[in-house]
């Protein structure tokens, strides 16, 4: 099942699940269908999920820490955890504006995870029991703020820096699924989850043993190899084997 947000023709915000040509509305992101129904080709798809917070994990592919001059043989023993605030996110087919305070604005394509239900020290074999499904993601970065800033606020979590869509897929099995970024249709990134240092069942357990998730809250789980600079005029995009594809614009200042 698809599960969407998105706007109507008069740019009233809705829920509603994907069937074919026609969006079936809910009320809200887990609830009964309302008996209405939009044409697809007559709305627009918003960043599918509405966070109290947004968690990433960082260096959790080996050839992503080899690339970034880390030490390959020194995995980390426990994920390591940043986070991005609401107004990160930004919508499928965006154009983002390209960050005025960066020289070095890059992207890092993911699977993302969206809760279905609170979450507290839960074990790891009942982590995904807590996952309503899965959508793509960019974990867009300032990499020279990220080497000069103090924390990685400005880094990591500045307006539009996690673009996400195109919806949740909710009939989905994460552990090995084909991911693969594109930019200005050249694959960068191309890569599989059963690669991932820490699976996602484990990210959960781990950040559900210190912080209580919530409904909405989103888990992006780490990007492979390739990373790479964004210019203007860049069209980036990732796809996820079985969700779909997100595809962004980069803008002028």
């Amino acid at each position: 099942m698809k599960v969407a947000r998105f706007a109507d023709e008069k740019g009233v915000i809705r829920w509603g699940v994907v069937e074919g040509d026609i969006i079936k509305e809910t009320k809200g992101l887990q609830g009964d269908f309302t008996g209405v129904d939009f044409p697809f080709a007559n709305i627009q798809l918003l960043a599918p999920a509405e966070p109290t917070k947004i968690i990433c994990v960082g260096k959790n592919y080996v050839d992503h820490i080899e690339e970034m001059d880390g030490d390959a043989s020194r995995l980390p023993t426990e994920p390591g955890l940043f986070l991005k605030a609401p107004n990160a996110l930004a919508n499928p087919e965006e154009v983002i504006p390209y960050p005025h305070f960066t020289k070095e604005f890059h992207y890092e394509g993911e699977l993302a995870a969206v809760i279905s239900k609170p979450m507290k020290m839960v074990p790891e074999d009942a982590a995904l029991e807590y996952v309503l499904g899965y959508t793509c993601a960019f974990d867009l970065t300032a990499r020279d703020a990220q080497r000069q800033d103090l924390q990685w606020v400005r880094a990591k979590s500045a307006d539009k820096f996690c673009p996400l869509g195109p919806w949740i897929e909710t009939d989905l099995d994460p552990t090995d699924l084909g991911i693969k970024t594109e930019v200005n249709g050249k694959v960068v990134q191309n890569s599989r989850t059963s690669l991932m240092i820490f699976s996602l069942k484990k990210i959960l357990s781990f950040t559900s043993c210190f912080m209580t998730l919530l409904p909405g809250d989103v888990i992006l789980t780490g990007t492979p190899s390739g990373v790479g600079e964004l210019h203007v005029g860049d069209v980036v995009s990732v796809t996820v084997e079985g969700i779909g594809t997100l595809q962004i614009t980069i803008g002028c200042q």
